[in-house]
């Protein structure tokens, strides 16, 4: 039995503790006892350490003790606190989703002898496993992905809940767009491109860009055209353009009655109350990655996965925390078991190249409900 400690105990964070309970000795870290202690009502095999994940001594020292760290702390902290497992020679499962480059922590890594799997989640995450294994069996020329999370009731005027802060989610709002096209990357103002798409079971959302690529502008440089685009019910991107465009999110203090104010911090904390999912609040993950290009008999080919999940009324855990923590446990358990023992900081397409690793991460997620389902088509 493994010792793991999750850093983060947020609705992500606590779903992941609780699934790796059931096979290893789980410790749950975080600022907020208040956090840890849902958690703890939750699942009483829990041990929960009351810890500041900035505090790079504290950290170090806490995890000093366990076989494997997953970090599912607040992106904002992100790179540091990864930088911080990293130096401390422990193998690392990391969901943070940092704006900066984990890629560059590569050399410290090997050097540490410490393997650190990133943007393990959904996206990024289970779509990089996907490109990474057909991108070993065809020579692609396209990938899409897109995904997102939605309430099953709409409240007016954003309709959209989500596990997360909602600095983290206006992150996606403000961060400009990277994409592919014809081998040239392009970079866009995110809520652009927008369009709706039809899914089953869910109805029409409208798609825009947002930065999700990520890792894959470095890993796959070869693929002429690559996009994410994020997925909302239709309305949700001109009520916050809105916001954005007068200003709301500006990181630039405003003077407000004599005290400096940054909107972006007043914005979220109006926010928090209107987008933050509850305990119990049922929504939806969707998710398509549609993959083209030349199979190994020499035809066009195109390759869709479909990916439906909700929220889980018999274990309280939203599919948002579902679909992003079982693929960071899945990553987990198959280092633990040893089918992955590369070092250095490997994004999921790295990982899911490998078709043992690949069809791991596929029977962990069915395992738990979550289907990914695929079709394909010659073009």
């Amino acid at each position: 039995m493994s010792k793991i400690i999750i850093l983060g105990a947020g609705m992500v964070g606590s779903a992941m503790a609780i699934d790796m309970a059931g096979k290893h000795k789980v410790s749950l870290g975080d600022k907020s006892k208040d956090a840890l202690d849902r958690a703890k009502q939750k699942c009483a095999d829990l041990d929960t350490i009351q810890m500041d994940l900035s505090q790079k001594e504290e950290l170090q020292s806490t995890i000093k003790a366990f076989d494997l760290v997953i970090h599912a702390g607040p992106s904002a902290l992100g790179f540091q606190s990864l930088k911080y497992i990293i130096e401390a020679g422990i193998n690392v499962v990391d969901i943070a989703f940092t704006p900066e480059n984990v890629l560059e922590l590569n050399t410290l890594a090997q050097e540490k002898n410490v393997t650190a799997i990133v943007d393990c989640g959904v996206a990024p995450g289970m779509d990089n496993v996907i490109l990474g294994y057909y991108n070993e069996q065809m020579k692609l020329t396209d990938f899409e992905c897109l995904v997102g999370g939605v309430p099953k009731v709409k409240k007016w005027p954003f309709s959209y809940k989500a596990p997360f802060a909602p600095s983290d989610v206006i992150e996606e709002y403000t961060r400009p767009a990277r994409y592919v096209e014809n081998g040239e990357m392009v970079v866009r103002e995110p809520l652009t491109d927008c369009e709706y798409v039809d899914f089953e079971r869910v109805g029409t959302l409208e798609s825009f860009n947002s930065d999700g690529l990520r890792s894959i502008l470095h890993t796959m440089p070869h693929i002429p055209n690559m996009k994410e685009k994020t997925l909302r019910y239709p309305g949700h991107v001109e009520y916050v353009r809105v916001l954005k465009e007068s200003g709301f999110f500006s990181t630039d203090p405003i003077d407000v009655g004599g005290a400096k104010v940054r909107p972006l911090d007043f914005t979220s904390r109006i926010l928090f109350d209107e987008w933050k999912l509850g305990e119990t609040e049922e929504e939806i993950t969707v998710m398509r990655v549609t993959i083209r290009g030349e199979n190994a008999s020499g035809k066009r080919e195109e390759v869709v996965y479909n990916m439906y999940d909700e929220y889980n009324s018999e274990t309280g855990t939203s599919s948002m925390a579902r679909t992003t923590g079982y693929t960071a446990t899945a990553a987990a358990n198959l280092f633990l078991d040893g089918l992955f023992s590369e070092k250095g900081v490997f994004p999921p397409e790295l990982v899911g190249r490998h078709k043992v690793c690949f069809d791991y991460f596929l029977a962990y997620l069915k395992q738990r409900d979550i289907i990914y389902t695929r079709s394909s088509r010659l073009l």
